[in-house]
């Protein structure tokens, strides 16, 4: 292997893979993966789908309860009006009568419709930290408040299952392709010893090592060890190879699915690629910025209905683009926490505790809003300032681990926590 294009970084576009040379003698597929062969065989099976929204989005903006009067009174400036006739199109789009969605999010009542659509309201970290980091951090890793936890629990569920069905190709041998982040760098939730994968896109794909794997593989380089060393480099190669089969550059999405012409729009549209490839993705992740607004949030329009319309013009567009295969995807959104029930000084909001997320997909029992409505008197308030927590965050990822995924050992996916508070969502 040739030092100098093993340290080449790649600076558009990097992939970030978390190997050892066990894992990669064991992914030596054979000459046939070499020239695409290997995609026609893999087999299909269940994925998940990560969506994180960084910056804490406004979960009541986000999941409108306009069924309650104290909404209305702590945001007279940015709250979502009524969904009644006199507010046309500006107005929340109604779901149940008190819950409606923000007029952004309009792509997404159709799936509502159709019952793969499951908003989860007052969910989030038991944590009552209001830090991005730290919120971030507990979330990924499953552990909130312990600091401690060097892996995430995306990382630690593949570990413990160990290959299955998705992750494998027509010879049983598990696909480097298993778990991907349409990330820079590998996000803290697929963290740790189980193989992953990070890239920005598919048509700019790059191959380094990072962090040990890579120190280990250039120690071995210099001292000589070729055998496993030139192995280790044209097994990770096999990856690029894969995708150089699965020709980005000319995929057409199906159904009419229409991805808005934003980062998040094409991370979402090459997830879609992945899994139609048939590479054996079983996790995907991929993140979007922009949720902090403490100033200028706006209502209808403005700020947060511009990030809104974005996501969900996005998630719909993957939907449309997979058509049947949603069967076997479900696709999980959340953010770190939520926003103060308070509208600021500055048109805006600030960091807040319990948030709103969506579950979406063939399996899920749509058309119901889940979780324990807290209220938004004073007396109802976290600390009298934020949506109250009812619904522990691990409660629906443990849940959409083991019905979606089919996880056993939760108690090592998410240590510490007991399992109780699940919402039959699947």
């Amino acid at each position: 292997m040739d030092r100098r294009v093993f340290m080449k970084s790649g600076a558009l576009a990097m992939v970030t893979m978390g190997l050892s040379p066990s894992f990669l003698r064991r992914t030596a597929y054979g000459a046939d993966l070499a020239n695409g062969a290997a995609l026609l065989g893999a087999s299909r099976g269940k994925t998940l789908i990560c969506l994180f929204q960084r910056g804490a989005a406004d979960a009541l903006n986000v999941v409108v309860p306009h069924g309650e009067a104290a909404y209305y009174r702590l945001r007279p400036n940015i709250a979502i009006p009524r969904p009644t006739l006199a507010t046309g199109p500006a107005g929340a789009i109604d779901l149940d009568g008190f819950f409606g969605l923000h007029p952004s999010l309009a792509p997404l009542k159709p799936l509502w419709d159709q019952g793969i659509l499951a908003p989860v309201h007052a969910v989030g970290s038991p944590s009552a930290t209001r830090s991005h980091f730290d919120a971030q951090d507990y979330m990924e890793t499953g552990t909130p408040d312990n600091k401690g936890t060097r892996d995430g629990w995306l990382n630690r569920y593949l570990a413990v299952k160990g290959t299955c069905e998705a992750g494998c190709v027509h010879d049983g041998k598990e696909s480097p392709f298993r778990a991907v982040a349409m990330t820079q760098q590998t996000p803290r939730m697929l963290e740790g010893p189980a193989p992953t994968i990070a890239m920005n896109s598919l048509d700019e794909f790059s191959v380094r090592a990072a962090g040990p794997a890579a120190e280990r593989l250039e120690a071995l380089y210099r001292t000589g060890t070729a055998d496993v060393v030139h192995a280790a480099g044209g097994e990770m190669f096999e990856a690029v190879k894969i995708l150089k089969a699965a020709n980005p550059q000319k995929y057409q999405p199906q159904n009419s699915a229409s991805y808005p012409a934003s980062q998040f729009g094409g991370r979402l549209k090459q997830i879609a690629q992945l899994i139609k490839s048939d590479v054996g993705l079983e996790v995907a992740f991929a993140d979007v910025g922009g949720w902090d607004t403490h100033v200028n949030q706006g209502a209808s329009t403005g700020q947060l209905a511009g990030r809104l319309d974005d996501f969900a013009r996005s998630i719909a567009a993957l939907v449309a683009d997979l058509g049947d295969r949603m069967a076997d995807v479900t696709i999980m959104t959340m953010s770190e926490f939520g926003r103060t029930v308070r509208q600021n000084g500055n048109g805006g909001t600030d960091h807040g505790h319990a948030s709103a997320l969506f579950v979406i997909g063939g399996d899920v029992k749509g058309k119901k809003v889940y979780g324990k409505w807290p209220g938004l008197e004073p007396e109802q308030l976290y600390e009298g300032r934020d949506l109250a927590l009812t619904t522990d965050f691990r409660s629906v990822f443990s849940e959409v681990a083991a019905k979606h995924l089919g996880a056993t050992k939760l108690e090592t996916v998410f240590p510490g926590f007991d399992g109780r508070g699940r919402l039959g969502i699947l």
